[in-house]
């Protein structure tokens, strides 16, 4: 296996893909359709897929009805900006889930943060601290 596309059911396509494109500090684009948006690296890298709800009649992005979005999904992504990354987040956000730290087990500085969805967001240190 060489990639994985990680696929989030979200209510407004357009407005989660301009969240996570200015987490990422990631210039805005529109979404191809109004149900179905790509995050991409600036190599054309697919880094998450957001699906709207009930589009498709996907069994798993039905309704977040069927479940607590998030519920056994963390989102983790290790960047090499992590200082602006931070910043960003913090203008996206009011309150951080947990603040910077160093985790023991990776060595490297992450904070965590809910997407407008409540999908629990993990953003990593590319090295170690």
């Amino acid at each position: 296996m060489k990639r994985t596309w990680t696929i989030l059911g979200v209510g407004d396509v357009p407005a989660s893909l301009r969240w996570y494109q200015a987490l990422f500090g990631q210039p805005g684009t529109l979404p191809v359709h109004d149900y179905f948006g790509q995050i991409l690296d600036s190599d054309g890298t697919v880094l998450l897929c957001l699906h709207e709800w009930g589009a498709h009649e996907h069994p798993s992005l039905l309704s977040p009805d069927h479940g607590t979005p998030g519920n056994g999904l963390l989102l983790f992504f290790r960047v090499d900006d992590f200082d602006l990354a931070l910043q960003r987040a913090r203008s996206l956000v009011t309150r951080l889930e947990e603040e910077p730290h160093v985790n023991p087990n990776t060595q490297t500085k992450e904070f965590s943060l809910r997407d407008p969805e409540g999908y629990y967001v993990t953003i990593s240190a590319l090295s170690a601290a």
